[in-house]
């Protein structure tokens, strides 16, 4: 993986404390709580809850699918970023444990990751301070000490 780093100055905002459905795709989930709680970018901060299956993006770029009933979601870390068009992107990466306590971990593959019975999740909302994200967000850009 060779992204480039970016450091953005900004403010937490507000935290939901939310809920996503059983059988509802994990990442798809997020991105529809933060649309609407109107979060344009968020910080996920805390999670609980198990899968029905879980697939994971190895490092080759191949997927790695975790049978259940109920993997099991160690840890969960990762942001959620407003796009051009309007819409909101999730980028998760996870620990998840299956059945036999084997352990995987990568990032969560949108659209293959259907919750089991309900998954909670602690969402932080980012407000950048650059003035394009912070006029649209509602926020009065201050300056940032160099």
């Amino acid at each position: 993986m060779n992204e480039a780093a970016m450091v953005e100055s900004g403010n937490m905002g507000r935290v939901a404390y939310a809920r996503i459905a059983p059988n509802e795709d994990l990442v798809l989930g997020v991105e529809k709580l933060c649309l609407a709680h109107g979060f344009r970018h968020a910080f996920v901060r805390g999670a609980l809850g198990s899968l029905v299956d879980a697939c994971l993006e190895t490092q080759d770029g191949k997927y790695l699918q975790i049978k259940g009933p109920a993997a099991e979601i160690v840890s969960l870390a990762g942001e959620v970023r407003s796009q051009e068009d309007g819409t909101v992107r999730a980028a998760l990466t996870g620990v998840v444990a299956d059945l036999s306590g084997n352990v995987f971990g990568g990032p969560f593959v949108a659209g293959a990751n259907p919750v089991c019975m309900t998954f909670e999740v602690t969402l932080e909302e980012w407000l950048p301070a650059s003035e394009t994200c912070a006029a649209s967000a509602g926020v009065i850009p201050f300056p940032v000490a160099k």
